[in-house]
């Protein structure tokens, strides 16, 4: 037994050294030692992770910590089109907001429906961090619905960011936009 304890202090001896010599650059403070050796856990745990992927998936690679790329252009469903009730709905509620006069909100509200559509007609696009500047130039929405969402979205910023009255006639706007936003015929690959 004494010759096998032996023989693993000889094994561990070059850890400890070069423990030891680690521990020579960094001062007597108890926190920076502790510092030290959770760096060093740090990046033994990431060495680890690397290995096991590498054994796991036959090649090296880095976290996936990038934005998730936004979904290609997928083919507009020719027989879609959303039901004439709800779209008539959230317009009939627009409009009643628009009629007392509370013309910024009334795009608000379209502007939500907007981002509704988007998200039944390409499931997966709308996440919830994403920005209607992200939606108003997403490649997977087609050209002609980019540029009507893009016109409801700007009255929108102007009134919530920017502090501008919307008027009836960027109200007039929004709700033309956003019923030709709802039709199939936006939606149409150009």
């Amino acid at each position: 037994m004494r010759a096998f304890g032996e023989w693993l202090r000889s094994i561990f001896r070059p850890i400890g050294r070069f423990i030891d010599w680690l521990g020579s650059f960094i001062p007597d403070a108890p926190y920076a030692r502790i510092l030290l050796w959770s760096v060093l856990a740090v990046g033994v745990a990431a060495l680890c992770w690397m290995v096991w992927t590498r054994a796991q998936e036959g090649q090296w690679r880095m976290p996936r910590w990038r934005r998730r790329r936004l979904p290609e252009i997928v083919e507009a469903d020719e027989e879609w089109q959303p039901e004439a009730a709800p779209v008539r709905a959230w317009l009939e509620e627009a409009d009643v907001l628009a009629g007392e006069g509370r013309y910024a909100e009334a795009a608000h509200h379209l502007l939500l429906r907007s981002v509704e559509d988007i998200g039944r007609r390409r499931p997966g696009l709308v996440q919830p961090a994403i920005t209607s500047r992200d939606l108003a130039s997403a490649p997977a929405v087609p050209q002609r619905a980019r540029q009507l969402f893009s016109g409801i979205a700007a009255v929108v910023e102007r009134s919530l960011f920017g502090g501008r009255a919307v008027d009836a006639g960027d109200w007039a706007e929004c709700r033309a936009a956003y019923a030709d936003f709802a039709k199939t015929a936006a939606w149409k690959a150009a």
